[in-house]
C-alpha cells in the first residue's frame, strides 16, 4: 500500500515513520510513503502557498491552484505496482491514489473508513494549515475526514492517524491478525467496545482479576467477554448500541 501525503511539514512525520508498527510496515515493504510539499509549487520569490481571503477575514487561505498542482505532482511520479506480475503481464503506471482532504468538515473517521482506506492499493492525504483552504480543492479530492468535532492547526496528525491505522490492517503486520478482530470497534464485534482484559499479577492492591477468566472453560469466558462488551458498550458508547439496533430493524 502506497500512502502519498502533501504537507508544508513532512519532517513532522520523521519521528514516527521510524517507529513501531509503522517502522515495521515499511521495511517488510507492506507500506511506502511519500512527500510532497506545496512550497515546490509555490509563487514568488517567497513560494507562496496562500493568500488572502476574497471577502476579508482573518488568517490566510491556501490556493487552490497550489494544492491541486501537488497532488497531481505525486500522480504524475507515481511509482507502477510492485512485481510479481502475472505471466505476460505488461507493467503499467500506478492507478491515481484515492485523494483524501484532511478538515474538521469531513466524515468522522471510524473503523468501518479505515478499512475501507487499508484495501486501496493507494491513498493520498492532503494537509491543510493556516485558515483553511480554497473550497475550490474540494472539487479535486475524493472525500472529506475528520478526526472529530475539534479544530488543529494542520492535518499531520490527522494523516499519523490514518497511516497507522491502516497499516496495522494490513496482512503479516501485527503478529497476530485475531488483535484486530477482538478490538473496539471492530466490524467482527458487531462495532462493540472491547471487553476488560487483564494480565499478572492476579491481585493489586486489593483489586484481584476475575475467577472465571483464570478457570479454563472457553465457552463461558467468551459469554462473559460478550456481556462485559455490551456493557461496556451501554455505559461508555450508548450511541454504538443504538446505531447497532437501527441497522438490524433496517
Amino acid at each position: 500500500m502506497r500512502f502519498d501525503v502533501v504537507s508544508l511539514f513532512p519532517e513532522m512525520f520523521a519521528g514516527f515513520l521510524e517507529t513501531s508498527f509503522v517502522a515495521r510496515g515499511i521495511a517488510a515493504g507492506k507500506i511506502a510513503v511519500r512527500f510532497r510539499s506545496p512550497r515546490d509549487f509555490g509563487l514568488g520569490k517567497h513560494k507562496s502557498v496562500d493568500d488572502t481571503p476574497y471577502g476579508g477575514g482573518s488568517g490566510m487561505v491556501m490556493r487552490v491552484d497550489v494544492l491541486v498542482q501537488t497532488m497531481e505532482a505525486l500522480d504524475g511520479d507515481a511509482p507502477p505496482p510492485p512485481p510479481p506480475l502475472p505471466p505476460g503481464a505488461i507493467a503499467t503506471p500506478s492507478p491515481r491514489a484515492h485523494r483524501v482532504l484532511l478538515t474538521p468538515q469531513g466524515a468522522p473517521l471510524d473503523q468501518a473508513k479505515v478499512q475501507e482506506l487499508a484495501a486501496r492499493p493507494a491513498v493520498m492525504l492532503v494537509c491543510g494549515r493556516y485558515e483553511g483552504f480554497d473550497d475550490r480543492v474540494r472539487a479535486h479530492v475524493d472525500e472529506e475526514i475528520s478526526l472529530g468535532d475539534f479544530v488543529m492547526t494542520g492535518g499531520e496528525v490527522a494523516a499519523m492517524a490514518i497511516i497507522e491505522s491502516c497499516v496495522r490492517l494490513l496482512p503479516g503486520v501485527l503478529g497476530n491478525a485475531d488483535s484486530t478482530r477482538e478490538e473496539s470497534h471492530s466490524p467482527d464485534g458487531e462495532g462493540l467496545l472491547e471487553y476488560p482484559q487483564y494480565t499478572r499479577p492476579a491481585e493489586f492492591r486489593g483489586e484481584a482479576v476475575p475467577a472465571l477468566l483464570a478457570g479454563g472453560n472457553h465457552a463461558e469466558i467468551a459469554k462473559w467477554r460478550r456481556a462485559q462488551s455490551l456493557a461496556r458498550t451501554e455505559t461508555r458508547r450508548p450511541d454504538i448500541l443504538a446505531r447497532a439496533r437501527d441497522k438490524k430493524k433496517s
